[in-house]
């Protein structure tokens, strides 16, 4: 039996396995799709502004950076006249992480996640998980405080549901029911490295500097976690997001991230047929909307 080569796979299927890939979470499918219609022509608008609209022309407007909203003006297009609409989501359940996400239990350092959709959460386990999503950042800008929104995606394996060996839990293969309470609680790192990194940073820290004025000490405390907002998760996990972003821990005020495998969107089977992917429901209808 013949494998099929990359060179016999429709350009369609892969342009959906790159639109898969793209889009972790609904925030960065929205991000993907806009790039799509920039490409295509489409003009973006807001929804704050006057709308100057054409026969003949394209635009797309979004909202909460979550949904968009495309839409194409006939060039003999009157009002009164029919139109077409074809409606998808951008979403699929996943794991998200709870407002006060800091975890910290038999010597490990969890993060609290919450159930969104009705999704199959026994698949959940055992696999190599990360976090991406939409950060918010409080920054300092020529003497300004702003606000500003980023997306951000941790392209390695930082997390993990364990399962327990089969002879801690034997009747594990007759029934296991998840409790989204107890059981949905992935795995960070262990306490013990947690706090060496921590003395270690504190160190580096005190040593870069030969004068330290209330400022710093300031900035240090925050950094650490001292702050009400950064003791609702762990100075790690917002030290890891901050090197992503490029930006100091504490300027992290608020975020909207979600769990996901870090396994790519594939083509398989010996003939390579099928698509393996998470979240195709329903990024494969957003695809087919985009192709429309």
């Amino acid at each position: 039996m013949a494998v099929a080569s990359k060179a016999e796979i429709h350009p369609v299927a892969t342009d959906l396995i790159d639109f898969l890939n793209a889009s972790p979470t609904a925030f960065h499918a929205v991000d993907e799709a806009k790039g799509r219609l920039k490409q295509a022509g489409y003009e973006q608008l807001f929804e704050r502004e006057d709308w100057k609209l054409q026969e003949g022309g394209k635009y797309f407007f979004t909202r909460n950076y979550s949904t968009i909203i495309a839409f194409a003006i006939g060039q003999k297009y009157t009002a009164g006249n029919g139109f077409h609409i074809v409606g998808a989501h951008t979403d699929s359940p996943c794991l998200k992480l709870k407002p006060c996400s800091k975890v910290s239990k038999g010597g490990f350092l969890g993060v609290a996640v919450q159930t969104y959709g009705s999704g199959l959460w026994h698949t959940w386990f055992d696999r190599d998980l990360t976090v991406a999503g939409r950060v918010i950042l409080k920054q300092n800008i020529d003497d300004a405080i702003s606000y500003r929104h980023k997306l951000v995606r941790i392209h390695e394996p930082i997390l993990r549901l364990p399962t327990l060996a089969i002879h801690l839990d034997r009747g594990l293969n007759d029934e296991f029911k998840v409790n989204t309470q107890s059981h949905l609680l992935p795995v960070l790192a262990t306490a013990i490295k947690a706090e060496v990194d921590r003395q270690g940073y504190k160190k580096d820290k005190c040593m870069s500097k030969t004068n330290c004025d209330q400022n710093s000490e300031k900035d240090q405390k925050a950094a650490e976690g001292g702050d009400s907002e950064n003791k609702k998760h762990h100075l790690l996990l917002l030290e890891l997001l901050a090197s992503e972003l490029s930006c100091k821990p504490e300027e992290i005020c608020d975020f909207e991230l979600q769990l996901c495998d870090i396994q790519p969107s594939v083509f398989a089977g010996v003939e390579k047929e099928f698509i393996f992917s998470g979240r195709l429901d329903n990024l494969c209808m957003s695809f087919c909307s985009l192709k429309v």
